[in-house]
């Protein structure tokens, strides 16, 4: 029980940070931590546990996106349309899942990315159903009631900060009960070698696919609470190959295979992110002695802010090379040390 001490903790702290910080911004931040955390911990059941490297997984970010948008226009409440986006993610997740899960290694990989790809092309293209490029934008929610009661407006960002903070949760919970679960078993020992796990009667293909399944049904509830809270989306921003990169990001930073790992990642990548877009680091080299009238002084200060995927790309590298197995796993081998 000690172990889940620190956790409790944090998800008490959690619960009453809105009492005590008002700022939007503070908040967006929150919102945008508890998106990365969902997403990471989304991919963490397919790519963590049973190391199927899909860097598709856009495709059901934006299917739940665009399906909870596509309902809400049709006069379906988003808090139902959600779940009807969810289910139609997870039923695309099973048509490619029984198709991509006969390759292995960088075949699959490649077959993720080109079916992420058909979507948004097709998303692109059928525009009297998604808007084609000029996207969807929904500027008003219907307020969520309780019969008469009017639980929330959604003219603030304190209801967002507790919708994003349980969906955070669950998608945590989800991973802690897959991994110790049969399923999780099966995943890992896939994950380890697949014709030893196949010689032991593991069902490859099903076990997979549940997998897929799950890590799906997140990743499209993520991407349905993401699209409400910006208010608009568009075929690159729901299934361009950058999101998708940023979930495998998420878990390679933070250590893949691993509860804590994506939550540790999502930290690390929201926080770095918003340090970039408000050139907080080339202020920081500033005030240690940088001279922001040098040559590069003046070039920190206008290419650092779009340098984002520079960036990310070289913290890839060194976490890598020098922890492969995360922060997480590098945390974990200096205190097994210690000991």
């Amino acid at each position: 029980m000690k172990r889940y001490l620190p956790l409790a903790a944090l998800l008490a702290a959690s619960l009453v940070i809105p009492l005590w910080v008002h700022s939007p911004y503070a908040l967006h931040i929150f919102i945008l931590l508890f998106i990365a955390v969902a997403t990471g911990e989304s991919w963490n059941v397919i790519g963590g546990y049973a190391g199927q490297y899909s860097v598709g997984h856009a495709a059901y970010y934006g299917l739940g996106a665009y399906g909870a948008f596509i309902l809400l226009n049709k006069q379906i409440p988003p808090w139902f349309g959600v779940w009807v986006a969810v289910a139609i993610s997870v039923v695309v997740a099973l048509i490619i899942g029984s198709i991509t899960f006969r390759l292995r290694g960088p075949y699959f990989v490649l077959a993720s990315i080109a079916v992420a790809e058909i979507i948004r092309l097709g998303a692109l293209s059928w525009k009297d159903l998604t808007n084609g490029a000029e996207g969807i934008l929904v500027s008003d929610l219907p307020p969520l009631k309780l019969g008469a009661h009017v639980i929330t407006d959604w003219n603030s960002k304190v209801p967002y900060y507790y919708m994003g903070l349980a969906m955070a949760l669950l998608c945590i919970l989800v991973n802690v009960a897959v991994k110790y679960s049969k399923l999780g078993y099966y995943l890992q020992a896939i994950r380890e070698d697949q014709d030893a796990a196949h010689s032991l009667g593991i069902p490859l293909a099903r076990t997979k696919n549940a997998g897929l399944v799950i890590s799906a049904a997140l990743t499209a509830l993520a991407g349905s609470y993401a699209a409400f809270y910006i208010g608009f989306i568009e075929p690159q921003s729901a299934f361009g190959l950058d999101v998708s990169v940023q979930l495998v990001l998420i878990c390679i930073i933070g250590g893949i295979g691993t509860v804590l790992g994506p939550m540790v990642g999502a930290v690390v990548l929201v926080l770095l992110s918003e340090a970039l877009r408000a050139n907080l680091i080339a202020q920081g080299l500033f005030k240690l002695g940088l001279d922001e009238t040098s040559p590069t002084g003046l070039f920190l200060k206008e290419n650092l802010a779009h340098a984002h995927v520079l960036i990310y790309g070289i913290l890839v590298v060194v976490v890598i090379l020098f922890m492969p197995d995360g922060l997480v796993g590098f945390a974990a081998a200096r205190l097994r040390r210690r000991k």
